[in-house]
């Protein structure tokens, strides 16, 4: 199969999506579009009630005595109608463009909406390998663009298909021979549309996807400033986003040029018709094979209804295109692949009892599948013990407690909690019962008590005040003017530390039944350490607790060592059998106090 079929076939794929997921708005859009039609009808009657009047008013052969004859009566009620022709038009079309863009805008908020939704179903997978400007251009950028192209070209191009028809036949009923003419300047303009769509088209799609590594790249030195500044990569940076700036400009450049050809085609197309219906009706008049004069002016009317919906849709034909483009970007999201479903399953721990033993049995796992990063890994954990995970960079310390955690999918092997395997809970009740401090801090914006509460209720106040003492918090919360309710801004108002504390008392409020630290005191001084590690040994006391640490001397009290190297167990035993060992832990541990 071919590029191009394989793309229009991909192309129809997606705007079957967009109809799929428009169904919820075919009533109101149904009789938009029946309104349309019968603005359409009252446009293509306005014509003929103009020839009509024509010739109610033309004076010839209405002379009588030296004095022209008019019948007045029949003026006053042509001028009526086609008053009431012009109304009828632009009342339906007014009601109709108002339900339309009404629609359009509530279906552009479904769409916010179920891409909202779907972040939270999608694995992890997916936003390790893309960038986050990218799916920040498709929510922002596309689905705006997405929502302006139907607003602009669906009522336009339903107009316009109505319009071509209904004009086409009032022209046949008018004068065959004018219609001719007339008909003989369709295919120049559909030859015009069509080399505007196949040289444009891709120009559209391409500029969608650099756009989206444009915002990628402004995310990325947003986010970066501080690395960015250390460095001094200032110039370098701005220089990338020159490059990519300027490939944009170019596209939008040709792509705008492409459609900007069409108009001045177009009307050139337009004022050659004119002139040939101009000529042809003289010629007719004088043959005598037109009747009336009223027939000359109704057609340069038709001409321009004829010639006005092509002149639209070419001069629309870059929104067409955007839209499409926005389209394929916004459905290609929604329709990535995600997590399992998992509302119907069962409740298979009483969390009230759980007692906190931990097995991996062969557990084996590769971010790459045909690269394991995990291979073989078994251990079996006790109820209430306090396991440390430790080894070099890249041993695969913080990869096994996310396939604990079901972040990712174990590649083969099994995970038990209390006798239960992973794979049969769902992942709300697993993540329920693990508390985790992560080394990425994160923040939200709103107020400190929002922040420490997150997503609990009813939190008691003595056991919040408890908490910011044993994180040693309470200092800081006593000098905010608002104390837990001051609003904090999460990019500059909390120091690196700070924020750590905060996730730690954070968890500390959830109280989970077991726990996971990854490096949890790295961000903060020796001394807040020292503090913060006797509110984990209190808070880790019956609990079963993993902690991933590089500081040797945070652990030293855990009643399990697990030394990891390569994605495999080299070690285990407590610290005093570890050391006696004198194998890689010993050898860490010496080179950090030596």
């Amino acid at each position: 199969m071919s590029t191009n079929t394989q793309t229009s076939a991909k192309e129809a794929s997606k705007m079957g999506s967009l109809v799929k997921a428009f169904r919820p708005y075919y009533g109101p859009f149904i009789f938009s579009i029946i309104l349309l039609i019968a603005s359409v009808i009252f446009t293509i009657l306005t014509p003929g009630t103009i020839r009509a009047l024509t010739n109610a008013i033309s004076p010839i052969g209405k002379e009588v005595n030296g004095i022209i004859q008019l019948d007045m009566d029949l003026v006053a009620s042509t001028a009526l109608k086609l008053v009431a022709y012009i109304a009828g038009a632009f009342i339906t079309g007014v009601v109709s463009g108002f339900i339309l863009n009404t629609i359009i805008q509530k279906f552009s908020k479904d769409i916010r909406a179920q891409i909202s939704s779907k972040i939270n179903k999608m694995p992890l997978n997916y936003f390790d390998t893309t960038q986050t400007g990218d799916i920040l251009s498709v929510i922002t950028n596309d689905v705006d663009t997405l929502s302006t192209s139907l607003q602009n070209s669906v009522s336009m191009l339903v107009q316009s298909g109505v319009m071509l028809v209904g004009v086409l036949i009032a022209m046949f009923i008018a004068s065959w021979q004018l219609a001719l003419v007339v008909l003989c300047s369709l295919p120049v303009m559909l030859i015009i549309i069509a080399l505007t769509f196949k040289f444009a088209l891709p120009l559209f799609d391409k500029n969608q996807r650099v756009l989206g590594e444009v915002n990628a790249t402004v995310e990325e030195n947003y986010s970066g400033q501080l690395v960015i500044k250390a460095f001094n990569a200032e110039g370098k940076k701005v220089e990338e986003f020159k490059e990519k700036n300027s490939l944009l400009g170019s596209i939008l450049y040709k792509s705008q040029a492409y459609g900007s050809m069409i108009e001045p085609a177009m009307n050139f197309v337009s004022y050659m018709t004119y002139a040939a219906v101009l000529i042809t009706a003289g010629l007719l008049y004088a043959k005598g094979s037109i009747s009336d004069i009223g027939i000359i002016t109704g057609f340069i009317v038709y001409v321009s209804l004829f010639q006005e919906p092509l002149a639209q849709i070419g001069q629309a034909s870059s929104t067409i295109q955007l839209g499409s483009a926005a389209c394929n970007r916004v459905f290609n999201f929604l329709e990535q692949e995600e997590l399992p479903d998992e509302s119907g399953m069962e409740q298979k721990l009483d969390h009230k009892h759980i007692r906190g033993e931990v097995e991996f049995k062969d557990v084996c796992f590769g971010y790459d599948p045909n690269k394991l990063t995990i291979t073989n890994f078994s251990c079996k954990v006790q109820p209430g013990m306090k396991v440390a995970i430790i080894g070099p960079t890249g041993a695969g310390k913080t990869t096994l407690v996310n396939l604990l955690m079901r972040f990712y999918e174990i590649t083969s092997g099994d995970i038990l909690v209390d006798g239960v395997s992973i794979k049969d809970m769902s992942s709300a009740e697993l993540r329920d019962i693990f508390g985790m401090i992560l080394q990425e801090t994160w923040v939200i914006n709103g107020t400190l008590r929002e922040n420490i509460v997150y997503n609990l209720q009813n939190v008691d106040e003595n056991r919040l005040a408890e908490i910011l003492e044993e994180t040693n918090l309470a200092h800081y919360v006593s000098t905010l003017p608002d104390g837990l309710d001051t609003v904090i801004q999460k990019e500059s108002a909390l120091s690196a530390g700070q924020k750590q504390l905060v996730t730690i008392a954070r968890a500390m409020t959830e109280n989970a039944p077991m726990l996971i630290l990854d490096e949890a005191t790295s961000n903060v001084d020796t001394r807040t350490e020292i503090l913060i590690q006797k509110a984990m040994d209190s808070l880790t006391s019956g609990r079963t607790s993993f902690v991933i640490a590089h500081r040797l001397s945070t652990i030293k009290n855990a009643d399990l060592i697990i030394v990891m190297k390569d994605g495999n167990i080299v070690e285990t035993g407590n610290h005093d059998s570890l050391m006696e060992l004198g194998g890689l832990y010993s050898e860490i541990y010496n080179s950090q106090f030596n």
